[in-house]
C-alpha cells in the first residue's frame, strides 16, 4: 500500500524517528473523502483559506468569504464553494482547469480546524468545486481563539510591489496568525496545501538580513508544510488585519534550519521553535479593506510557548 506521505515529508519524520510511528497515524486519519464531520463543518463557517499555484507553480495563499454554507459538501468526496475570488486576488488567476487546491477550514471561535486538497473538477460563475484527495484534521494547537461578526466595507486600493516595505511590515510585527501555502507536485500524490501558523504577536521575526524568520513549534509530526518546502521552497504567505480586513499576500522563498546548525547561522532565540524557516520576501500585494469579517479580541492558544 501507498504511503501517505511524500519523500520530503518522509525525511524530516525520519530524521526525528516518528516515521514508523507516523506512517501508521497517516494511513489512519488522510482520508480520500471527508467524514461526515468534516463534510459539516465546512458548511459553518464564514470564510475558508485556499491555497494554489499561478502559471509560474508559486504557491499563493488566498481567503474567501460567505454567508456559513458558502461551502458545503453534496457528497464525501467533494466540497463546492459558492464565491469567486476578486480580480486582484491571486486566486483568480489560478481557478483553471489542471489545478489543484489546498483548502484549510478554520473555525476560530472553537479552534477546530480541517483541511483537505485535490483537483478542481468543476468552475462556473457562482464558485466551483474540488474533489478530495487527502482529507485530514488538525489540532487546535497555537491557534488564537476569536469570535467573529459581518462588517461591511468599501474595498480599498491594491498596493503591490517586492520584497520588504514599511507598508505590510508593521502588520506582519504584531500578527499572531499567518496562513502558509506550499506544494508537492509529484503526478501520482501531488498537490497543494495551506495550512496556519500561530503564536504570540510579534511570533515572526524580522532579522538584520531582511529575512522573516518563523518559529516551527511541536505539532502533530507530519510536517505536510515543512515536507513540501524541502523539496519545493517556493511559498505563498497571508496576513489578514483582524481589525482593518486588509489583506496581505507575500510570496517568499523559504530555508528550514535546525538547531544544530546555530554553530554555522546566525539564528535567532526565538522561545518554543524546535526548527526555524527562513522566509526570503518577493513580490507581494496589498489588498485594503476586503475582508468583511470583523474578529473581537483575541483568547490566546494556552499552547503559546512560554517567553514570546
Amino acid at each position: 500500500m501507498s504511503s501517505p506521505f511524500h519523500p520530503g515529508e518522509q525525511s524530516i519524520q525520519t530524521r526525528l524517528g516518528v516515521r514508523e510511528q507516523l506512517e501508521a497515524v497517516g494511513s489512519r486519519v488522510i482520508r480520500d473523502h471527508m467524514p461526515e464531520q468534516h463534510r459539516e463543518f465546512f458548511a459553518l463557517l464564514p470564510w475558508l483559506l485556499v491555497g494554489s499555484l499561478d502559471a509560474d507553480g508559486q504557491p499563493q495563499a488566498s481567503v474567501l468569504w460567505g454567508k456559513p454554507g458558502f461551502a458545503r459538501s453534496p457528497e464525501a468526496t467533494l466540497l463546492r464553494v459558492n464565491a469567486r475570488p476578486e480580480a486582484d486576488d491571486p486566486l483568480a488567476a489560478n481557478l483553471h482547469s489542471e489545478a489543484r487546491l489546498g483548502l484549510l477550514g478554520l473555525e476560530l471561535p472553537t479552534r477546530r480546524r480541517n483541511r483537505m486538497n485535490g483537483p478542481l473538477v468543476e468552475s462556473d460563475g457562482e464558485g466551483f468545486t474540488v474533489a478530495v484527495q487527502q482529507s485530514f484534521g488538525n489540532c487546535p494547537k497555537y491557534i488564537q481563539a476569536r469570535d467573529w461578526r459581518w462588517e461591511a466595507r468599501p474595498a480599498g486600493p491594491l498596493e503591490q510591489g517586492v520584497g520588504l516595505d514599511p507598508r505590510w511590515l508593521e502588520l506582519v510585527r504584531r500578527s499572531d496568525t499567518l496562513f502558509i501555502a506550499s506544494q508537492h507536485l509529484d503526478p501520482h500524490s501531488g498537490g497543494v496545501d495551506i495550512s496556519h501558523r500561530g503564536g504570540a504577536p510579534g511570533f515572526v521575526h524580522l532579522g538584520e538580513d531582511g529575512q522573516l524568520w518563523l518559529p516551527d513549534y511541536s505539532g502533530n509530526l507530519m510536517f505536510n508544510t515543512l515536507g513540501n518546502l524541502l523539496l519545493e521552497p517556493r511559498c505563498g504567505l497571508l496576513w489578514a488585519d483582524f481589525d482593518s480586513g486588509d489583506l496581505l499576500h507575500l510570496e517568499a522563498r523559504a530555508q528550514l534550519y535546525w538547531p544544530e546548525q546555530a554553530g554555522q547561522v546566525d539564528l535567532p532565540a526565538l522561545p518554543g521553535a524546535e526548527r526555524l524557516l527562513a522566509l526570503t520576501p518577493g513580490r507581494w500585494r496589498l489588498r485594503r479593506n476586503r475582508l468583511p469579517l470583523r474578529f473581537d479580541v483575541a483568547r490566546p492558544s494556552p499552547f503559546l510557548p512560554q517567553g514570546n
